[in-house]
């Protein structure tokens, strides 16, 4: 790499050294991530107690897996193994028979351990006892816990008000504990309750809210069977959802065309070797993406302006042959000056923009005009940019110009990270609750709780920063690593 790369700056200060482009590999899983799958497994947990997790991991009778959000099938749940590589590796963290006891705090400062990353720490095992840094100390120590419940007491106690107290919290927590810990904080009198969905789908949520009026995805797993085309942006199936994978090998086999669009190339989407079928483990693998638009990064809004400013003049070629009209008048408002709005743009700005030549998007485009049962599919490679509801938003316009909500294969389908993170939402972890949800919880607990909204995870960190929040409580996660500005957040 060139010297210019190997200091990105005080704001990202890691160094970049030693890295190397490797082979982009053709397909994903096969017998190479059994492999991987059951080394790490039994490396952490032993084989018997390894075994034992992942029989149960995403069974009817078991557990959910804590490594991504893509749902259980109710058809066709495999009996042997549900689950993927990157779920057996988050299950093996979880099991390890690893334990930290006094000795390794003992053993190690805190300038020791901040310089470990994330997954060193975590293979290091599990805390096995509360720990504490008295101010001042360079060890952690180990309390009691009912010193604890005191010390923690104590500091939410002498606040001069609840809202300077900060009650974040992750995916990384079980519904349960969810809900009791929302109901805690909103007792104890503040909704100040941060979510690493602030990070993550917070613009989802806003983006379908106000276009669609549900703040979800609009489809069901078998909805994916039906579709007659998936486009999947700004997300990594194979790295990051690779169960997903199995749902658009089928969706492939039903006859579904998949687009794909993403600055680099994603294995997982360009070839899967199945390790449930023989195929797979033969490393005769299935291709998925028919048409790969390798966009510039977030150059997602006009290549899909693009898109349908193509679908547009198609349309005003052939009247009624591409838009679903009956479906835009009574569904929809603001078709005209949405119309407006596309025959103004620039194709050549859009297609420079974009990074996608002309003949791709024409392609995309011309696969489109005659379809109706289309899925969009994305992830943070949307949602984490700057103008991420508007891009949101946008895909929900080209569904709607087809008539692509509401009906069997067609809908939004944002994929959200763990299961719990939507799980929180829906426990009441959320900063600006809504009227009826404090309602109801006045209703059942017989307290009222407050009304205005609280800090969410940017606010809660400029709070922080301000002198405005005093008490900082974590449930869950890695509050540090998770933000964006680490050196501004620490």
């Amino acid at each position: 790499m060139s010297d210019g790369l190997k200091q990105r700056g005080a704001e990202n200060p890691e160094q970049f050294t030693g890295l190397k482009r490797s082979k982009i590999m053709k397909a994903a899983a096969g017998m190479g991530a059994i492999i991987y799958a059951g080394k790490m497994i039994f490396k952490e947990a032993g084989v018997l107690r390894g075994l034992k997790a992942l029989w149960y991991l995403n069974k009817k009778n078991g557990f959910i897996c804590s490594s991504c959000a893509w749902p259980d099938p109710d058809d066709e749940r495999s009996q042997i193994a549900e689950y993927c590589e990157n779920g057996a590796k988050a299950t093996a963290e979880e099991t390890t028979t690893k334990k930290l006891t006094a000795s390794f705090f003992t053993e190690n400062a805190v300038k020791d351990l901040v310089t470990l990353s994330d997954h060193e720490i975590g293979k290091k095992g599990r805390i096995a006892q509360p720990m504490y840094l008295p101010k001042g100390s360079s060890h952690y120590q180990t309390i009691s816990w009912n010193d604890v419940f005191k010390k923690i007491g104590a500091a939410l106690n002498n606040l001069a008000s609840p809202d300077e107290a900060i009650f974040y919290t992750s995916g990384r927590t079980s519904n349960e504990a969810a809900f009791l810990y929302q109901l805690f904080v909103r007792e104890y009198g503040t909704n100040n309750l941060p979510d690493c969905s602030n990070m993550c789908h917070e613009s989802s949520g806003i983006a379908l809210t106000e276009s669609l009026g549900v703040g979800k995805g609009s489809v069901k797993l078998e909805d994916l069977y039906e579709a007659e085309v998936l486009i999947i942006l700004g997300q990594n199936p194979g790295t990051n959802h690779p169960r997903m994978l199995s749902a658009l090998q089928k969706a492939k086999a039903n006859g579904a065309t998949i687009i794909s669009i993403n600055p680099l190339p994603e294995t997982g989407l360009m070839g899967f070797n199945n390790p449930q079928q023989v195929k797979g483990l033969l490393g005769i693998g299935t291709p998925l993406t028919d048409i790969f638009l390798q966009a510039k990064i977030n150059g997602d809004m006009p290549l899909l302006q693009a898109i349908e400013k193509l679908l547009l003049e198609e349309e005003e070629k052939n009247p009624g042959s591409v838009f679903d009209h009956d479906f835009i008048e009574q569904k929809t408002s603001g078709f005209d000056d949405f119309k407006k709005h596309l025959q103004q743009l620039s194709m050549d700005e859009l297609v420079k923009s974009s990074g996608i030549d002309l003949v791709q998007l024409e392609e995309t485009a011309n696969i489109l005009k005659d379809k109706k049962k289309i899925i969009a599919c994305w992830a943070m490679g949307l949602t984490q940019h700057r103008n991420a509801v508007d891009t949101i938003k946008e895909i929900v316009n080209l569904l709607l110009l087809k008539g692509s909500i509401g009906k069997p294969g067609a809908g939004t389908c944002p994929v959200r990270g763990h299961s719990n993170v939507q799980g929180d939402r829906t426990m009441g972890i959320n900063e600006r609750p809504s009227k009826t949800f404090l309602k109801s919880i006045e209703d059942h607990f017989h307290f009222t709780p407050p009304q205005q909204a609280g800090y969410d995870v940017v606010k809660s960190i400029k709070a922080m920063h301000e002198g405005k929040a005093k008490v900082f409580f974590a449930l869950g996660g890695n509050f540090l690593s998770a933000t964006p500005d680490t050196t501004y957040t620490a």
